[in-house]
């Protein structure tokens, strides 16, 4: 689903915003990595955090282990100084900031910080935000 803060209900002002977001393309499905259950689906995402579409409520003010795939571009390919593409996967830790209904059943929009977001996810997070839409 293709969506952003902005764009959720509640939103707030986008000025606030110290990074670029943008938006996800196709499904990409985030995974709670205790549980190994999948919480939800990328609307958009920055270097430092990210909306979600909850496939059901979150605990508020909690702290969860995730991880997701990028596809995206290599700059710096095997195959030489060609871009190639690849699909990464980033492991993060965020911080669940705040979270409202999305008018789906069951579901709701969530927002997160990155708390601990390690290489090579981190690089590869930059790979992929730098790279064409």
């Amino acid at each position: 689903m293709n969506v952003s803060r902005s764009e959720a209900p509640g939103a707030g002002s986008i000025d606030a915003r110290r990074r670029r977001r943008r938006p996800v393309t196709g499904v990409v499905e985030v995974i709670d990595s205790m549980s190994e259950r999948v919480i939800g689906q990328l609307g958009n995402i920055s270097e430092t955090g990210m909306l979600l579409l909850a496939s059901s409520p979150l605990v508020d003010d909690a702290l969860y282990q995730v991880r997701f795939s990028l596809s995206g571009m290599n700059p710096r390919g095997a195959d030489g100084p060609a871009a190639r593409p690849q699909r990464g996967q980033v492991e993060v830790g965020v911080h669940l900031l705040w979270q409202e209904d999305a008018g789906a059943t069951g579901k709701c929009w969530a927002g997160f910080r990155f708390i601990n977001l390690p290489e090579p996810g981190r690089q590869h997070l930059r790979d992929w935000l730098a790279s064409p839409d």
